[in-house]
């Protein structure tokens, strides 16, 4: 833990000259404000600093504009990209009116969650570990106007590129849809981009575990990271994305975290990996089924009851339910499985009772993970709380199933409308212990509806194929 004395300290030490504030908005953006360092005082981490909310998209009205950042000293690092020596501190929310953190500030109602966690009595900690996938594109161009609507991405490491001959020739070694995974150079050709970002990310105090080629044409990638509570991990997660793009950038790439940029091919997720733990002691460890405990299979089946009003927060945008369709590893069936990555929630094979954990596989990198993170782990309390039953498990694959038997099983929903829809009517879980309030989740509705609707007007190219000569 950093304390407010270490901060200076490490201004002192790194010659810092300014310190660059940071938040997030209710779509998981980080916006930013930086200050000169002579500004910072040690009274900045108790009242923060003032600015407008209300030009923040889904916050106050201007009326009631008037909020302050609170800077958080353990969030404490230096931006690696930043040409003059630059200290980012994480911020919370604050009403300017009741003193209190804004109902609104996400990084605020994760750490509600976490200690609404603490106040039932069920756990102590919990513990969440996020898989971020990404693509990493040469070019992409986009216009959307009255009278044009387009999309380019090239990649000279792209199967539809395989026949062409640039300027610079064309090696022939290129991950063919769906056969990126665990390539070696020079099908995987940017070994030293994400160990780059690996180091970045580790001088930054996040702890890495291991980086590799994803499924997918066209450059997909992971990194992994070690778990953390949902606070320090959304953190974190907001670092990953901030490392991943200005990296791929220096590299003169560029770096997406698009659920679904490619048709034809797999798409980006987030899986992400929960356990609860108490006194030090894992809860999810047992002898029921998977090796798990009975605490853990009612977690799960909160989070099966509650899936489709997740998916408003987990898979947030109109892109995310291109990647939830059968076909492409897309985990859409709402049941669980031992090892099974066709399910929507799997148990992953471990050693010893510390690492059993649970994986929910639907999420997307769209999501903003202090929302995510904290709305699935109210759902699997309120599975613990009143004991739900996650149904029987599931070990065939999935994928295979005939269609007379898939439409017997529940799925995560099919557009971001429905998940919208399904929030709107399945919130009570989320309001136990004021974590949520109805305010917030009437303002996000809202804000992603507005996602919805410009979708729903726009034309889009693929219409002038189907539909022109009508």
């Amino acid at each position: 833990m950093k304390t407010v004395q270490d901060v200076f300290n490490l201004i002192e030490s790194q010659n810092i000259r300014f310190v660059d504030f940071r938040f997030s908005d209710l779509k998981g953006q980080w916006h930013h404000i930086t200050n000169t360092v002579h500004m910072l005082e040690e009274e900045t981490f108790e009242q923060g600093l003032n600015f407008d909310g209300s030009s923040v998209e889904g916050w106050c009205e201007i009326n009631k504009s008037d909020m302050f950042y609170r800077p958080d000293p353990n969030s404490a690092f230096v931006d690696p990209f930043a040409n003059h020596p630059t200290l980012v501190l994480l911020c919370d929310i604050v009403d300017a009116e009741s003193g209190e953190v804004y109902n609104r500030c996400p990084r605020g109602l994760a750490a509600r969650a976490e200690e609404h966690l603490r106040n039932t009595g069920i756990a102590d900690t919990a513990f969440f570990g996020p898989e971020l996938e990404f693509f990493v594109f040469d070019n992409v161009s986009y216009s959307t106007s009255m009278g044009e609507s387009f999309f380019s991405i090239d990649a000279a490491h792209a199967d539809w590129n395989s026949g062409e001959l640039p300027e610079a020739g064309n090696s022939g070694h290129i991950a063919r849809a769906k056969g990126g995974y665990f390539k070696l150079a020079p099908i995987d050709r940017f070994q030293d981009m994400r160990s780059e970002m690996v180091d970045v990310m580790s001088k930054l105090g996040m702890s890495m575990r291991l980086h590799h080629l994803e499924v997918a044409t066209a450059g997909q990638c992971e990194i992994g990271m070690d778990a953390n509570t949902p606070v320090k991990m959304a953190d974190h997660a907001h670092m990953y994305k901030y490392v991943v793009q200005n990296v791929a950038d220096i590299y003169g790439q560029t770096a997406t975290f698009m659920p679904k940029p490619l048709r034809g091919d797999n798409g980006s997720g987030m899986h992400v990996h929960q356990s609860l733990w108490k006194d030090g002691k894992p809860l999810f460890a047992g002898d029921a089924y998977g090796g798990l405990s009975q605490e853990a299979l009612w977690y799960i089946g909160g989070i099966i009851k509650h899936a489709k009003a997740l998916n408003a927060f987990t898979n947030p945008l109109t892109n995310s339910y291109k990647r939830l369709i059968p076909g492409y590893e897309a985990p859409v069936i709402l049941t669980y499985s031992n090892r099974n990555r066709s399910a929507a929630i799997r148990i992953p094979a471990s050693h010893g009772d510390k690492a059993k954990r649970i994986e929910v596989r639907f999420p997307d990198c769209g999501a903003n993970s202090y929302l995510a993170f904290a709305a699935m782990m109210m759902a699997g309390l309120d599975g613990i709380k009143n004991k739900i039953d996650p149904g029987q498990a599931h070990e065939e694959n999935l994928y295979d199933l005939p269609a007379h038997e898939l439409v017997k099983l529940p799925q995560v929903c099919g557009s971001l409308r429905e998940a919208l829809s399904e929030l709107d009517k399945d919130r009570d879980f989320l309001k136990d212990g004021n974590v949520f309030d109805d305010d917030l989740i009437d303002a996000y509705i809202n804000l992603r509806m507005n996602d919805v609707v410009n979708l729903e007007h726009t034309p889009c190219p693929v219409e002038f194929e189907m539909y022109y000569s009508i």
